[in-house]
């Protein structure tokens, strides 16, 4: 059998494996993905975002064993920063998250962000879809926690969980970084510390001009990950929010916003590749930096050339 036969068989060690070939870009991946996209599109997915030291990798875990208590399968994605040395994630959330290992199905990935920007690492969203493919009814993304670039969650999941803690300042300050206007629910963790009710009520302040624009509630919700306190009422409004997803009236609306981002996210990374294979090589690169430290050339006029070599591709 082939791997991608395993993999469709439920063998983990392929679903591993598969993952790998996604993340270092290996050469079946264009006769690969397509397959894995036809497979897909059943999974729930629930990104998890906010600042360092929020809590966030306690609370997944957490959720993961709810969600493997009501029958489900569960897939967990951790991004970390990458390693300076090897480019592999650094933090290794598989390791903050072993009593994990005990349930056959639930499955962890850690990933690194490997230069990419917006909290995700730049095939997070292949690696949900092969999780998906593969079975799994929940994926749980946990950011790398990089405060304000943290935006891309938002695309890549169904529901956005903003994790807060009451040291986290300022709740004027957490609405300018954008982690506000992109969160379904938020999460005021390690509620039991001093100033947890006042950035629950200042959020709750924030929010009531959102909410009356909305068909949304936007919920608040306290929680102590470590003590179990919060956690039912926030899986509540997790599947709240997702038959709120599945009603008549949004059902089509958020296919056609996951078919569009998936499409704008896919099309950006092929351009970026291409661009950099073909035209933007090192050499070039080179030459460009060289004119433009001579006063021979500019960006912009750089960037305009490589449009125009796109054309004449085209053509």
């Amino acid at each position: 059998m082939s791997v991608l036969d395993k993999f469709f068989t439920g063998d983990k060690l392929a679903l591993a494996k598969v993952i790998s070939h996604i993340e270092d870009k290996g050469g079946q991946l264009p006769q690969l993905l397509p397959k894995l996209y036809a497979e897909s599109g059943q999974a729930f997915r629930i990104g998890l975002t906010g600042p360092p030291g929020a809590g966030k990798s306690t609370l997944v875990d957490k959720l993961a064993i709810i969600y493997h208590d009501t029958d489900n399968s569960v897939g967990i994605i951790a991004v970390d920063p990458s390693s300076p040395f090897t480019g592999g994630a650094l933090l290794g959330d598989r390791i903050r998250m072993q009593n994990l290992a005990q349930y056959d199905n639930v499955f962890i990935r850690s990933m690194a962000t490997r230069g990419s920007s917006g909290g995700l690492a730049a095939s997070t969203g292949e690696v949900a879809m092969a999780m998906d493919a593969y079975g799994q009814e929940i994926i749980l993304i946990e950011t790398v926690g990089v405060g304000q670039v943290e935006l891309d969650i938002a695309d890549s999941c169904d529901t956005t969980v903003v994790v807060l803690v009451p040291e986290s300042g300022d709740s004027i300050q957490a609405l300018k970084a954008g982690l506000m206007e992109i969160a379904d629910i938020f999460v005021i963790n390690k509620s039991d510390r001093p100033g947890a009710d006042y950035i629950v009520s200042e959020i709750n302040m924030i929010l009531e001009g959102k909410r009356g624009k909305n068909d949304w509630d936007y919920p608040v919700i306290a929680t102590q990950a470590l003590n179990d306190v919060g956690l039912d009422d926030l899986y509540r409004q997790i599947d709240k929010h997702r038959q709120h997803l599945t009603s008549t009236d949004n059902a089509r609306w958020h296919r056609r916003h996951k078919v569009e981002t998936d499409l704008r996210r896919i099309l950006g990374m092929e351009l970026r590749e291409y661009i950099s294979k073909h035209l933007l090589t090192e050499s070039a690169l080179n030459i460009y930096i060289e004119h433009i430290l001579n006063g021979e050339s500019n960006p912009y006029q750089v960037v305009a050339e490589i449009i125009e070599s796109l054309n004449q591709d085209k053509s």
